[in-house]
């Protein structure tokens, strides 16, 4: 039996429409607030109609050490052209943290399926 981590699917988003792209400080101090943006389609726009679309991201964030990550966000993309309204596939937030870790994008299109990825956050001590 497969486990759900191996359906994820990632590469460069670059050159990948479906790839979540974070925009975040990488390096920041302890408890300072992290303003971060996540993004699908950033560089080739992802499509959104009815057909084809991504229909969520939800963000985590690991701290070192731990054993399992924190949800920090989700955002529901629900508009695929109906009466001329679509969504944006941008979510953006703020969060905190005292140790050093990895924010993880997860994303959801419905014709090519899970999409994943990371970026490493480092806090000074």
């Amino acid at each position: 039996m497969k486990s759900i981590g191996s359906l994820y699917q990632s590469g460069d988003w670059k050159g990948e429409k479906h790839v979540p792209v974070i925009h975040a400080k990488e390096n920041v101090a302890k408890d300072e607030i992290i303003d971060v943006k996540v993004v699908i389609g950033e560089e080739i726009a992802h499509p959104n109609t009815f057909e084809h679309h991504i229909s969520w991201v939800k963000v985590y964030f690991q701290p070192e050490g731990s054993k399992f990550p924190v949800e920090v966000a989700t955002g529901e993309f629900n508009a695929h052209g109906e009466l001329g309204v679509s969504t944006e596939y941008s979510v953006d937030f703020k969060f905190k943290t005292e140790k050093s870790g990895t924010l993880y994008a997860t994303s959801y299109c419905n014709i090519h399926g899970l999409w994943e990825n990371s970026l490493e956050i480092t806090v000074a001590e």
